[in-house]
């Protein structure tokens, strides 16, 4: 792997990436919630593109990885913010988003605003309208309170912590409730043991999406992460089938 570049926002916001410069369509790993683009799907799809000879941008959001900033100020708007400037100052031509859970939400945010430039989607696990039907009545009072939730963290010793104006700008933000008006294919992989995020919410997602070239891939004892060898095998095989 590269060694992580920074692109600085008109605000000043410093933005950690790592892009192999390659052949079009340019491919998107956007993490999920608390993850970086050092992660095991996002290094295997880097390093996928630059055995093949195609464009690649990975990065970390402010608060996230390498990137600077403080986790408790990231919102779904401030990181798409930094996903389109990263993808308008820094490379050319047709881009494949691929979104990891949270990141399924965010490439929905970001392809939108991209416009045209974005020929395909590709969604693992992904998790849009989650701050609405992953929390129950209590937890949202107490968000919409100005209280932190920290909740059973699955992967690592320390709670995942949830803030209220990551909560409150997702609610904000959801899309499941109308027709998203994406043309382009796209593939969604869910694993039908994922205990985060129910497979149902990939085949709410087909459904609101306007195109008529979409895919729902369940895959049996798949987990949450899908980042077994065979689940990241998947994943290359729907990325290389689009590009």
């Amino acid at each position: 792997m590269p060694e992580s570049r920074y692109h600085t926002l008109a605000d000043g916001r410093r933005i950690a990436f790592r892009l192999c410069a390659g052949s079009a369509p340019t491919l998107v790993f956007l993490p999920g919630y608390m993850s970086d683009m050092a992660g095991s799907k996002a290094s295997a799809v880097f390093e996928w593109a630059t055995a093949r000879g195609q464009g690649c941008l990975l990065l970390d959001y402010s608060g996230c990885g390498e990137s600077e900033g403080d986790f408790a100020d990231g919102t779904l708007t401030r990181w798409c913010e930094e996903v389109v400037a990263l993808a308008e100052a820094r490379v050319d031509g047709q881009l494949v988003l691929i979104g990891s859970s949270m990141g399924g939400w965010l490439m929905l945010l970001a392809a939108r605003e991209l416009g045209t430039r974005v020929a395909a989607l590709v969604g693992l696990a992904a998790a849009p309208d989650f701050t609405d039907w992953s929390f129950d009545a209590g937890q949202k009072a107490q968000l919409a309170a100005g209280g932190i939730l920290r909740l059973d963290n699955p992967y690592g010793a320390e709670p995942t912590p949830v803030h209220p104006g990551f909560w409150a700008d997702g609610q904000s933000r959801r899309l499941l409730d109308r027709p998203i008006e994406f043309e382009g294919p796209v593939r969604l992989l869910h694993g039908q043991a994922d205990g985060d995020v129910p497979p149902e919410i990939s085949l709410r997602l087909a459904a609101a999406l306007r195109s008529q070239d979409v895919q729902v891939t369940l895959v049996k004892s798949g987990d949450h992460r899908l980042s077994r060898p065979q689940d990241i095998d998947l994943l290359l095989r729907a990325v290389a089938a689009l590009t």
